[in-house]
């Protein structure tokens, strides 16, 4: 067992960062021995680009769970690249419509088969090890939690309760 195992809760966000990194960075070797020039941190506004024709930047930012200003950033990166453009809406001048431009269709063309490959792999790494079956359903129902309930305040609580107790011998 080594020291992040050893140390449990006290370091879950350090481990799941660590996973994090290095699951990117085996994604983004994957993309570049294929020879696509793709990062995986576009994945989620690539997405959700191939499922909607056009998209706010507020939109994305609500359904990929960060905030407008990450949002924009990234779809600022994406513009610089060429892979999208954000036109004023119709409806709502004051609304930006994200879409791909021919280059980023044609790399989403490049990486729908990476996506269905990464999925397989995936889930033949996670079948090879029982306790990894139930990583997905452990993550949805631990970020439920998060969004249910302050962890902070809860930390507060389990302080006041240690230190009445300790008051109380």
């Amino acid at each position: 067992m080594n020291l992040y195992q050893s140390l449990g809760y006290l370091v879950l966000g350090s481990r799941l960062r660590r996973l994090s990194e290095a699951f990117l960075a085996e994604i983004n070797r994957a993309y570049q021995n294929e020879g696509i020039d793709f990062d995986a941190s576009w994945f989620p506004v690539f997405y959700l680009l191939s499922k909607n024709d056009a998209l706010s930047i507020k939109e994305l930012s609500e359904q990929i769970e960060v905030s407008h200003p990450a949002a924009s950033q990234l779809i600022t990166n994406l513009k610089n690249r060429g892979l999208v453009i954000s036109v004023t809406s119709a409806d709502d001048g004051r609304k930006q419509l994200v879409t791909l431009t021919d280059s980023g269709r044609q790399l989403l063309a490049q990486i729908l088969p990476m996506w269905e490959a990464i999925t397989q792999a995936m889930t033949q790494l996670v079948n090879t090890d029982p306790g990894s079956k139930e990583l997905l359903s452990a993550i949805t129902a631990l970020e439920n939690e998060f969004r249910s309930i302050s962890l902070a305040g809860l930390i507060g609580d389990k302080l006041v309760s240690n230190l009445k107790s300790v008051g109380d011998e």
